[in-house]
């Protein structure tokens, strides 16, 4: 992991980048402090998103936005994501989505594009099987 100047490693920051490393589930900073905590019970939320910022601004691991709040990914190799619009659960979409769209997006509006990511919108199978449960009132 890249270290930002003048900062040290530290057992909360090491903690905090291997539950994440670990989780699959794009946790916010809220829930990764729940499970940071079993290692380290004395920790603190601020110290938490503090690191959870030093990390993001160093590229140790990537904020990903979504309806209510900033979610964390600590998988660096070049994915996409897949957003519920049920239940908000999010996963990795490990697929190539093709060079027209970046290109088209630099060339319509003169960006000299870093990077792109993708989002997938649609209905998770657990919030699928809720919506076409028998006597669900829509």
């Amino acid at each position: 992991m890249p270290e930002p100047r003048h900062s040290r490693k530290t057992r909360q920051r090491e903690a905090v980048l291997a539950e994440l490393r670990k989780a699959k589930d794009h946790p916010t900073a809220d829930q990764l402090y729940e499970r940071v905590r079993k290692a380290i019970p004395r920790i603190s939320l601020g110290t938490v998103y503090r690191n959870l910022e030093l990390l993001a601004a160093v590229g140790a691991i990537r904020v990903v936005g979504s309806p209510g709040g900033r979610r964390y990914d600590g998988e660096m190799a070049s994915h996409h994501h897949v957003r519920c619009t049920g239940c908000g659960r999010l996963d990795d979409v490990h697929m190539d989505v093709g060079l027209e769209m970046p290109r088209s997006a630099r060339f319509s509006h003169n960006y000299e594009l870093t990077g792109y990511q993708v989002e997938f919108l649609g209905l998770c199978p657990a919030c699928v099987k809720n919506f076409s449960r028998p006597g669900r009132k829509t």
